[in-house]
């Protein structure tokens, strides 16, 4: 009977034994099976630069401002300021997920950058004489853009780039003015409404640097 006993046990433990690993292997292969939840909807619609847009709800959505001032050697400092988003570290995985991603940096419409975080040195030499348009454009890390309302997420602040008069030291102050505003013909527009360039973001009447 003793050995009966003991010989019921085992059988009923391997039993046991080939049960969970069954389910262990059904999970895993569902884990393994299992893809995202989608992110938002592609359009067909594309950005300038061939991009589509991926268009997800006002509530909740990425949002993004950008700020302009002249430094003191000669450049641009570039802020950006982001609401529901976060920059992606460099070798992120191509994919998109909710509220993550890049920037992409343009100048009149013509690509600079592409940026991880939320501050760049604009050079002087992408900057001539006269007024300037820099734009902040918010991506996912597949590419697309982030939209709302069937409008790319992005800011637009205006520049204007001046030379100093003859015998005038070219100081920054001297040769550079700047001012922000919000695009709202072109996107979201900035998180903070209403600031000067010196804040934040603002209207083409206020936020002139030293002049």
């Amino acid at each position: 009977m003793s050995w009966t006993r003991r010989l019921c046990a085992a059988l009923a433990g391997c039993v046991l034994l080939l049960a969970g690993s069954a389910g262990c292997g059904t999970g895993d292969a569902r884990e393994r099976g299992a893809s995202p939840a989608p992110v938002g909807k592609i359009l067909e619609d594309r950005d300038q630069d061939g991009q589509h847009l991926r268009e997800v709800g006002p509530e909740g959505a990425p949002d993004v401002g950008i700020e302009v001032q002249p430094d003191a050697a000669g450049g641009w400092d570039v802020r950006l300021t982001v609401r529901n988003f976060r920059f992606s570290p460099a070798g992120a995985a191509a994919r998109a997920v909710a509220g993550r991603g890049l920037a992409h940096l343009f100048v009149d419409g013509r690509p600079v950058t592409r940026l991880r975080t939320s501050t760049y040195r604009l050079d002087a030499r992408l900057v001539p004489r006269g007024t300037h348009h820099v734009t902040a454009r918010l991506h996912a890390d597949d590419g697309t853009v982030w939209a709302v309302d069937g409008k790319p997420v992005e800011s637009t602040a205006d520049i204007t780039a001046s030379e100093p008069g003859p015998g005038v030291w070219p100081d920054a102050a001297s040769r550079r003015k700047a001012r922000t505003r919000v695009a709202d013909a072109g996107g979201r527009g900035a998180p903070d409404r209403g600031r000067g360039a010196s804040g934040g973001r603002g209207s083409p009447d206020r936020g002139r640097g030293a002049s």
